[in-house]
């Protein structure tokens, strides 16, 4: 899984221009298609304001590497609007 936090210069809305906004639209395409593909398994932000919320993608990767290369591949990131952190991760329970 990884974990993203916005980066501090644009945790107020206000410093957000197209090109964060286009840079955000990408990252969630992107998502929503390996989720379609059936790499993603979760994705999803928390409902607080930018300063504080995270946001989580729980993927499957073969290995440590394929797991960073999706990662460092996800446009918000490669735009600098988001910064991340790579934690392995498995599925132990999931409900029906």
């Amino acid at each position: 899984l990884y974990v993203l936090r916005v980066a501090p210069p644009f945790q107020k809305e206000s410093a957000w221009t197209d090109a964060e906004n286009a840079a955000v639209s990408k990252h969630f395409d992107r998502l929503a298609k390996a989720t379609t593909a059936g790499q993603v398994i979760l994705a999803r932000r928390t409902g607080e304001a930018l300063d504080k919320t995270i946001g989580l993608v729980i993927f499957e990767a073969d290995g440590d590497a394929e797991a960073k290369a999706f990662m460092d591949a996800d446009p918000a990131i490669v735009a600098g609007l988001m910064t991340a952190t790579l934690h392995p991760y498995a599925v132990a329970l999931i409900r029906k």
